[in-house]
């Protein structure tokens, strides 16, 4: 088997349902039925070498706690921002593209997890009308590729939309938000290097947000590919999600960011979770976010601490989450327009 089919075989060979992953484990897990499981084989036994009390336990397999019914299916309002066939438009100079609804594996903590089961308008694709979108929006000047994970996507389709944005004269900018990465480290192949630096001389910068929460996700394959990725000349991002039982220290954030810029991976974004419905038991308290990220300041150099922002329920967008008066939360947020808005809560 080729190394560029590898990726594709274990992604085929992933376990899909309750009843496997009870066999690869040797443990019972919760049926439900609301949210599916997927999970590579690979990278499960990852998982199961940590152990139950590992970071990767609860990240990605089933808990009773999600069926919780508190929270949000829409928590930060893409659909509210869905203003064309796959597109969701929420800043004025940059646009979200949905060009898939699959991943390379499940988050238990995801925001869009009631979202990506559902045959909603937002993922279908209608191409046509979503370039009339664009071009009839010329400050739109940053194409987002986000879904799902558009690495799942083959390297013809990834080729094939480059191509066809490239033709849009406003479009500057593209940028890719992705885990395959760090679950099938297989997928950064040669030619996936090749078609990344392609798209670097069809736009005027390309950079790539590697979604990773934990240093013990990045083992030694893990870091081979960033190290792969960085020789496509793109600039390498990291986002990471807050999750309360799984990296709510600044130790622990201290470490991970640590070793992202030592495999030349900027930290970009740290997340406050959002309030999806099933990601409750993940959720902490803004006060408490916000003592966790000022340990940073004394840990870490300036450019490698990322914003800590949060998302204002429907639709309204990212703000920051770290208020220097105070650590304490009023309930009220500013958002992009200067307006003081409620922070919703479920």
């Amino acid at each position: 088997m080729t190394t560029h089919n590898l990726w594709q075989e274990e992604f085929r060979n992933a376990i899909r349902n309750t009843k496997d992953l009870e066999l690869f484990f040797e443990k019972k897990f919760p049926k439900l039925k609301d949210y599916p499981v997927f999970l590579p084989k690979s990278f499960a036994a990852k998982v199961k070498k940590l152990g139950e009390s590992g970071p990767l336990w609860k990240q990605f397999l089933p808990d009773i706690k999600e069926k919780d019914a508190k929270g949000f299916a829409d928590p930060i309002g893409d659909q509210e921002n869905n203003t064309a066939p796959q597109l969701i438009h929420r800043y004025k100079n940059r646009a979200l593209f949905t060009p898939t609804t699959i991943c390379p594996v499940l988050c238990r903590y995801c925001f869009r997890k009631n979202e990506l089961n559902q045959k909603l308008s937002l993922f279908k694709p209608e191409l046509e009308k979503t370039i009339q979108y664009l071009e009839d929006h010329p400050e739109i000047e940053e194409l987002i590729f986000t879904g799902g994970d558009p690495f799942i996507l083959s390297d013809q389709q990834l080729s094939f939309y480059i191509e066809q944005f490239s033709k849009i004269k406003s479009l500057k900018y593209l940028r890719f938000h992705t885990r395959t990465p760090v679950i099938i480290p297989s997928r950064v192949t040669k030619n996936l290097i090749a078609l990344l630096k392609k798209a670097k001389n069809k736009f005027n910068n390309v950079s790539l947000a590697i979604h990773t929460n934990h240093e013990n996700e990045i083992d030694t394959e893990v870091k081979k590919a960033l190290l792969k990725l960085k020789e496509s000349g793109v600039m390498l991002l990291a986002q990471t999600v807050l999750l309360k039982g799984v990296n709510d220290s600044g130790p622990t954030l201290k470490t991970l960011f640590s070793k992202l810029i030592d495999l030349g991976v900027r930290p970009y974004y740290l997340h406050h979770p959002d309030q999806a419905k099933g990601t409750t038991h993940f959720y902490l308290e803004l006060e408490e976010g916000r003592h966790i990220y000022s340990q940073l300041r004394d840990h870490l150099p300036g450019w490698a601490i990322p914003s800590y922002i949060i998302d204002i329920p429907g639709g309204e967008g990212k703000v920051s989450a770290f208020n220097p008066e105070t650590y304490q939360f009023s309930g009220n947020l500013i958002n992009r327009k200067g307006e003081i808005v409620k922070h919703l809560t479920e």
